[in-house]
């Protein structure tokens, strides 16, 4: 059977084309603007063509030529552009952020590549962006250059992913096909809070399971208890053993192929933080600590706000949504049994990249990598659809959910 191709733009550190190539995908050609984005993609995809620079100064003729293409023969174009213009969380939005403007960028590469299938992921802000104008125009232009287009807000729990995370996901089809069946149908159940914008066109675009019969969410503990023992600040061997034997299928599918556990060092938590956890129970909060040790914006919240922050996880529950640095200021990043925060290990479990994927550069950096990056598990799910879509129905997938 051929091969399904693919190129990834805005690639970041890797989780697209990680889950994608767990869906059958080759990737043959990457391009991240960030160095230790693109050092770590280039070390987990050494066969991928990665190209780290500015994607406006990147002629895509020269790299169809270089991926040694014809127009029409790429099966996939993914990526998507920088999560920041669009975010819920950015504190101005706007249409002048020129980070928005990178999707014609995007269209010069569909224009040059003519791929069978587009796939474009963001953050659910895109939504109220603009009024969903912004939305709207990106259907609308992809219908322009020759694509039927949908969209579809995806909860990465019902993937198999141990977080409250959702992405939005378009998905664009050459020569007339219908998009709109191709989106991933959820496999598990799990608690679910929507705090955005969820209508678009006037329907519901949320994916939601269609079955009460599906098994439960993976838990943090799922994910992440056969992993090595550590105190607050301990860095250890940069490879380490595991703690214990496989648990479950998750932890056995995170091994697969890997010789031990790396990027996992405890970071140092300050007195006072160390001084704070001691006060906070598992599933606890910001709430449970003694006013007199809380910092100064904290005492003057209400108790029904910001219920995440300095919060130890629920280890049978779903972790905060992992952001680019584990602080648990900004959310519940305290392990529910070891006085300490998540290592990058454990937050890049979390976002369900294998263990055989390293991160280069600083612990600061690699929080932000695995922060900053798609779920391979939720990308796995989108690619077997659109692999399906495409006509490959017997791709072999190395990882369960």
């Amino acid at each position: 059977m051929a091969k399904l191709t693919m190129i990834d733009l805005f690639a970041g550190a890797g989780g697209l084309s990680e889950g994608l190539r767990e869906a059958g995908f080759t990737s043959l050609y990457a391009n991240e603007v960030m160095k230790r984005y693109a050092e770590t993609y280039a070390l987990n995809h050494p066969e991928t063509l990665v190209e780290q620079n500015d994607i406006r100064t990147v002629s895509a003729e020269r790299v169809r030529e270089q991926v040694d293409l014809k127009r029409g023969e790429l099966d996939l174009l993914a990526g998507g552009p920088p999560c920041q213009g669009f975010s819920i969380y950015a504190p101005k939005r706007s249409s002048e952020d020129d980070r928005n403007h990178l999707f014609k960028d995007f269209l010069r590469f569909v224009d040059e590549f003519q791929p069978k299938a587009v796939l474009i992921e963001n953050v659910p802000g895109m939504l109220s962006f603009e009024g969903g104008a912004t939305l709207q125009a990106i259907l609308e232009t992809l219908k322009e250059h020759g694509y039927n287009a949908d969209v579809r807000i995806l909860y990465a729990p019902h993937y198999g992913v141990p977080q409250t995370r959702w992405r939005t996901i378009i998905i664009g089809m050459r020569d007339g096909q219908d998009p709109s069946g191709i989106f991933p149908e959820p496999v598990r159940q799990a608690p679910i809070r929507v705090n955005f914008t969820s209508s678009f066109g006037g329907r519901n675009i949320v994916a939601l399971p269609g079955s009460v019969e599906l098994p439960q969410h993976t838990s943090v503990r799922d994910a992440i208890d056969d992993l090595p023992k550590l105190v607050n600040g301990e860095e250890g061997e940069d490879i380490k053993q595991y703690r214990t034997a496989p648990q479950n299928d998750f932890q056995l599918a995170m091994r697969t192929g890997s010789e031990g556990v790396a990027n996992h060092q405890a970071p140092k938590l300050g007195k006072i933080n160390m001084e704070r956890l001691k006060h906070i129970p598992v599933g606890g909060n910001w709430t449970n600590i003694p006013h007199d040790l809380l910092p100064k914006g904290m005492k003057r919240a209400r108790r029904s706000d910001h219920t995440k922050r300095y919060g130890r996880v629920n280890p049978e529950g779903l972790a905060s949504t992992i952001l680019t640095k584990c602080d648990p200021h900004w959310g519940a990043y305290f392990h529910y049994s070891q006085d300490r925060s998540f290592t990058v290990r454990e937050a890049a479990r979390i976002q369900t990249f294998p263990d055989t994927f390293h991160f280069v550069g600083s612990r600061v950096e690699q929080y932000e990598q695995v922060g900053n990056a798609v779920p391979p598990l939720l990308a796995a799910a989108i690619g077997r659809s659109i692999a399906t879509a495409l006509g490959f129905k017997d791709q072999e997938l190395t990882r369960a959910v």
